[in-house]
């Protein structure tokens, strides 16, 4: 095993300090807006560091592992591209502002209010489903990284019996993650992501900075120019990317869509999406969120650079002999998902090993954490309370209410290990298998949320027609990728036609499938509203004018009505709910997409009329990615300080607030209110 007792003691050590913190936080869970949103007492920085935990875990890093070793820094100037949605979403709280003024506590629920309960409880099961399918694998992957890390061995003995590792400490880490769900809900989960994302940013900050002092520039620089066949580590230019097949441009090109068209919509984290004290708070939240993945970025990118360096590069061919044999002893199928762990345990001294390990499975806590609870709650609030409440049954009492959820939670748990024992490793890229799953429900359910919070002629009808188009084309895409070669084997009598569908489906990726299905969704959304031509009242569903709710404290819709009332800036999102410190700190935040649209802008028609020569590209790498590792450091610590201030606060307001019984979830019919009516 690579661990000493010095490594193992930064994880036990870090799950211990959870356990303690988290132990505190148990009578806030108690209620069901305690336990699903923290009664709505969180402020912006904790948000969104805490989000960022849940949203960026160990199943992430290592789709961005995998994603980097083919394509480098050439996904850094792609991904540019997204900079001008960025600035769009933040400056206006796209969804995330009208979803926080609904007051709902989950997104099935506001379909619910905003369309029908039978849309609602589709919904919820379709998102449930999708969740459960892309959540299926995280426990496996996450495991299995974290053995190649530690260098555990495949089986060790219990009396005698020879017991596997993979399935024992996936038990381990899902109980891990239960545990911390079961204190105290979404305020537990929120606390300790929040916790772990400090430790974790600053950990991959350190590791970035030995890997970088490891691994001379000149090495990596060698290694970099060393690929080629129409594939470049560095020259984002089209000619020199003509062979990449899986991140290529069409790729990021649909991933702006996506970042738009999906906002909100994936309910991986949906405990976070109702947190925020109030709707201004969530708006500053989704603005700060432009940095949340600095740091993050940069290690998800220098590390399997270095890896790469390690195999490839002639001055490691001794040091690499071992690692290069232990990899080539790998499952070819799993060989692109598990070269970075190798290595990495291979390579790390001892303390920065532990501190390394702890910082992966703090990752992998963040991020079960949240799906744990979400995908559980989804199916309880949004599929078996509905149903309740269609059938006249009486409102469960709170701790009835919570104990359900928590039952519900933990099947998923159960699913996640059946599912990663049977069912190992996807067959394309975890990218791809991630965004084609999770299209199941967001490439219906998109046009629905979109359409319900900015539209006042989206129909119910509409709502259907989009949510059924979108999953008919996504099932198509998963039952392709993932079992069309096999159910092809078992039925070769199968008519031509649909052999031929079935081939030509699985010529394209995860990725182009889910736009495709996003595209379909759409069409039959506007479609069937316009065929309508109805009305619906969003002044009541947002809470707004005689509807306001004055515990959400927002200032602009109080002294404001009317859209032509607004000025210039309050019309693009800089409203008067925006404090001095908030103006500055939203430009400051914005000077980053905005920088990097002008060079997307500028830069993209040059290098394609005119590419740049390799040796400029790597100077312009160099000096990004010192500049990036300076930056995202001191925004970690910048958001550390004011995570720990939104902390104090939302503890002092569980405290002053109390438990609210009435705000369970539920949707009173004839008065569309929260609660029971």
């Amino acid at each position: 095993m690579h661990m000493s007792l010095m490594d193992w003691f930064f994880p036990l050590a870090l799950v211990l300090g959870l356990a303690i913190v988290g132990i505190s936080t148990r009578k806030y869970g108690k209620s069901v807006a305690g336990f699903l949103a923290a009664n709505r007492c969180a402020g912006r920085y904790l948000i969104a560091l805490a989000d960022a935990r849940a949203s960026i875990g160990l199943i992430t890093l290592a789709w961005y592992f995998q994603q980097n070793y083919d394509v480098g820094y050439t996904s850094i100037w792609w991904g540019l591209a997204e900079g001008p949605v960025m600035i769009f979403l933040a400056l206006t709280g796209w969804v995330a502002y009208r979803f926080r003024r609904t007051r709902a506590l989950t997104l099935a629920q506001f379909l619910e209010m905003r369309y029908s309960r039978s849309f609602r409880v589709f919904c919820g099961f379709v998102a449930f489903a999708a969740g459960l399918l892309n959540y299926g694998v995280f426990p496996g992957i996450s495991a299995r990284f974290l053995m190649h890390l530690t260098g555990m061995p495949e089986t060790f003995l219990v009396s005698g019996w020879a017991v596997d590792t993979y399935a024992a400490l996936m038990v381990v880490m899902l109980s891990t993650a239960l545990f911390f769900i079961f204190l105290g809900g979404q305020v537990t989960v929120m606390l300790t992501d929040f916790l772990q994302g400090v430790f974790c940013n600053l950990v991959f900050a350190a590791l970035t900075l030995w890997l970088l002092i490891k691994f001379p520039w000149s090495d990596l620089s060698t290694t970099l120019l060393s690929v080629g066949d129409g594939k470049s580590l560095i020259n984002p230019a089209p000619s020199a990317m003509a062979a990449e097949q899986n991140f290529n441009i069409t790729y990021w090109m649909i991933q702006v869509v996506i970042l738009l068209y999906t906002a909100k919509s994936w309910q991986g984290d949906q405990g976070y999406n109702a947190a925020a004290l109030t709707p201004h708070e969530s708006k500053m939240a989704n603005i700060l969120n432009g940095w949340r993945f600095r740091v993050l970025m940069l290690i998800t990118l220098v590390l399997p650079l270095c890896v790469r360096t390690m195999l490839e590069h002639p001055s490691y061919a001794v040091e690499g002999q071992a690692v290069r044999e232990a990899i080539a002893a790998l499952p070819s199928t799993e060989v692109s998902e598990l070269r970075v762990p190798v290595v990495l345990g291979a390579i790390l001294p001892a303390g920065l090993l532990g501190l390394v390990v702890a910082a992966m499975f703090g990752a992998y806590l963040g991020t079960d954490n949240a799906y744990l609870h979400s995908w559980g709650s989804i199916l309880v609030q949004d599929v078996i309370m509905p149903v309740r409440q269609r059938l006249g049954l009486a409102p469960l009492r709170a701790s009835r209410h919570v104990f359900v959820i928590k039952c519900a939670i933990f099947a998923v748990a159960v699913f996640g290990f059946c599912f990663s024992i049977a069912f190992r490793s996807p067959s394309e890229r975890i990218a791809m298998y991630c965004n084609l799953t999770a299209s199941l429900f967001f490439a219906g359910a998109g046009c629905a949320i979109i359409g319900g919070l900015y539209t006042r002629w989206g129909t119910t009808r509409a709502a259907w027609a989009g949510m059924l188009s979108g999953m008919a084309c996504a099932s198509m895409g998963i039952f392709t990728k993932e079992f069309g070669g096999t159910w092809q084997a078992w039925n070769e009598g199968a008519p031509g036609l649909l052999r031929e569908a079935l081939l030509l489906v699985d010529q394209f990726n995860g990725q182009v499938l889910g736009f495709v299905a996003m595209i379909l969704a759409t069409l039959a959304y506007v479609a069937v509203s316009i065929a309508q031509r109805q009305r619906f009242d969003l002044d009541q569903l947002l809470r707004r004018g005689q509807y306001a709710v004055s515990e959400d404290n927002d200032e602009t819709e109080r002294a404001i009505g009317a859209d032509e009332r607004r000025s210039f800036w309050e019309k693009i999102g800089i409203d008067r709910d925006f404090t001095g410190w908030d103006r500055v700190v939203t430009w400051v935040t914005l000077a980053w997409p905005i920088a990097g649209t002008m060079l997307f802008a500028i830069g993209t028609p040059i290098i394609v009329l005119y590419p740049f020569e390799d040796a400029a590209w790597l100077s312009f790498w160099h000096g990004y990615t010192y500049f990036t590792l300076v930056v995202g450091t001191s925004v970690v610590l910048w958001f550390a300080i004011g995570g720990f201030r939104d902390l104090a606060r939302m503890l002092r307001l569980l405290k002053a607030r109390g438990a609210n019984a009435q705000d369970d979830g539920s949707v009173d019919e004839t008065s569309h209110e929260i609660g029971h009516g």
